[in-house]
């Protein structure tokens, strides 16, 4: 991460536990708070105090101050916003992306602001290896640093979206390949009872029976 520059990290959101994804890795691998638009947020409010604000997009007036909010946040850089700028949950591996032209919205009148923002496409999969529990895999693609806040907002919502599917399918295709030997493990659950006995069971050098 780039000292004393706002970053944004944008993701696809597949289902609810993108959030609590995002949460980790702003907590676990850049040490800072998480900051993330939700919509109802007053069905779970307890999300606030794990950096959630609300956005109502069914109110343009309460969308706009949404966004305009987001821009505040991206200054304070003990925070990283996180966003999902398809704007919906769509099914995994989706495509095209899509993207609302918020993050492009937020981006420009930061650099406004504050000259310059670092875009951060994140690719996020759960997949089954071997365990009855999915393990979520994560990818980080090129970042895009802003400077310039004149680009046109279609075209930069057009790049934006670019990055995010070039990232996706290029950890699609490491899994598929079976090329995960190279991931961090961030976070890992202790191994269940019988995962452990079948460990042990592994160590045991048991000698050959010879043919009678």
């Amino acid at each position: 991460m780039e000292k004393g520059v706002p970053t944004i990290l944008y993701a696809p959101h597949c289902n609810w536990w993108d959030g609590i994804v995002m949460y980790n890795i702003t907590h676990r691998i850049f040490h800072k708070e998480i900051r993330l638009m939700i919509e109802e947020l007053n069905r779970f409010p307890l999300l606030r105090r794990g950096g959630g604000y609300s956005v109502n997009k069914k109110s343009p007036q309460s969308a706009m101050k949404a966004l305009q909010y987001s821009v505040d946040v991206v200054g304070d850089l003990k925070n990283i916003l996180c966003i999902f700028p398809q704007g919906i949950i769509r099914p995994p591996h989706y495509r095209p992306f899509e993207f609302q032209t918020g993050l492009a919205y937020i981006a420009q009148n930061a650099v406004k602001r504050y000259g310059k923002v670092n875009l951060v496409p994140v690719a996020v999969d759960y997949c089954f290896f071997r365990d009855n529990r999915p393990e979520v895999v994560v990818n980080f693609g090129q970042k895009l640093s802003l400077t310039d806040s004149k680009i046109d907002r279609k075209a930069l919502t057009h790049i934006l979206e670019r990055n995010m599917t070039e990232t996706c399918d290029e950890q699609f295709h490491e899994i598929a390949a079976g090329k995960v030997e190279d991931y961090k493990i961030l976070f890992k659950q202790h191994l269940k009872w019988y995962r452990r006995i079948e460990q042990r069971l592994k160590r045991i050098d048991i000698p050959p029976v010879a043919d009678v």
